[in-house]
């Protein structure tokens, strides 16, 4: 069948919005038309060549949509279910999976192919070639084929443009403060950047309970909107945090520091480690370049204060389980979904809704399709 998506062709060049060529689900695959999609900043790493996947490649990775039709051997989807895809798919089988850590499951590692599971091909085509997908699912575009390890069967009544931010940034976001932090009753939390992960972080560590929150940006619409996740401070950089945090923390600092920032630097980590109180726990979620092999910390501080560096792929968390949970906090009104989306747009309005991200107009943009 014929569908339309998003193509990076080349690094430093914008997407391609142009019609696909699109085959039948094969074995243990289905074919889901996109209802919505989050505009995530993983994507753009894709575009300034940070996270070096093979091009080219259809954008996105935060999608849901429904079910048109399953493959061969599917037996627990149907045509009509409801989905939001992981941006990790996972086995159920495999060393990760079986101990609880679906985040780490071993297909993860075929992600930087963008091709399908079963047998390394691809089901996407443009101007004669064959397409990989971001994540393993390329949700820019108005259909995809996708390996059932990466569908979450979601309740019909849940509205898609809300819940398709559960397949990356709010579980990302949230379990980087609940399950990675581990953020407790009375701690005192700092978030370094306030996007689509840190706006999550914050409810996060709103939901654990913690008595203070400060959330870190340079853009004042940013610092503004964290008071509503539930922030109870704002600074616009880390130097002016560790003022602010010495004056309500009495000088012992937060207990955890959660670093959301767009793109990760390896140079500002002895900031962020600022933030830290003896035995403090700094999370790096935040992508960073793949080829950064320099941090700038002070291990004397590290040993000295015992503090700690985590990181945290997909907030720790797993997805089959979280993702079904986060909804029903969303239903129940204790997790704002609605807040998080600043903007809509069309597929063709992708390399708008970048702009907007880049100028730090959007917490999280989303592309709708009709």
């Amino acid at each position: 069948m014929k569908s339309k998506a998003a193509i990076l062709w080349e690094v430093n060049q914008p997407w391609s919005v142009e019609e696909i060529e699109l085959d039948e689900p094969k074995a243990g695959e289905v074919l889901v038309e996109m209802k919505a999609s989050g505009m995530c900043h993983s994507d753009e790493h894709l575009t300034t060549g940070d996270l070096p996947f093979a091009l080219p490649i259809i954008g996105g990775h935060e999608g849901a949509g429904i079910v048109r039709k399953v493959g061969e051997g599917v037996s627990w989807l149907a045509p009509g279910d409801h989905v939001v895809f992981g941006f990790i798919p996972s086995c159920g089988r495999c060393a990760s999976c079986s101990t609880g850590h679906q985040n780490l499951c071993d297909l993860g590692a075929l992600m930087g192919t963008g091709r399908q599971i079963t047998d390394g091909g691809s089901r996407h085509h443009a101007r004669g070639q064959e397409l990989g997908l971001m994540c393993l699912l390329g949700t820019f575009a108005h259909h995809t084929v996708v390996n059932e390890a990466s569908c979450i069967k979601v309740d019909d009544d849940l509205p898609f443009d809300k819940i398709c931010l559960l397949g990356c940034g709010v579980v990302t976001g949230w379990g980087s403060a609940v399950y990675a932090a581990q953020v407790r009753p009375g701690d005192t939390v700092a978030v370094v950047g306030v996007g689509g992960i840190g706006a999550n972080a914050i409810q996060g560590a709103r939901l654990a309970g913690a008595k203070r929150i400060i959330a870190i940006d340079p853009v004042e619409f940013k610092r503004e909107k964290a008071m509503e996740f539930g922030a109870t401070h704002t600074a616009a950089s880390m130097t002016e945090a560790v003022a602010l945090l010495q004056e309500v923390t009495w000088g012992t600092m937060a207990n955890k520091v959660i670093m959301t920032m767009g793109v990760g630097s390896g140079a500002v980590m002895a900031e962020a480690m600022a933030l830290a109180s003896k035995r403090g726990r700094v999370v790096v979620t935040n992508i960073h370049p793949a080829m950064e092999m320099s941090v700038t910390m002070n291990l004397l501080d590290v040993t000295l204060m015992e503090k700690q560096v985590v990181g945290s792929l997909f907030g720790s968390g797993n997805p089959r389980a979280d993702i079904p949970k986060l909804a029903n906090l969303y239903r129940e009104g204790q997790l704002d979904l609605d807040g998080l989306v600043t903007r809509t747009y069309s597929l063709e309005g992708v390399n708008d809704g970048y702009e907007a991200m880049r100028k730090g107009e959007n917490i999280r943009g989303v592309l709708v399709y009709e």
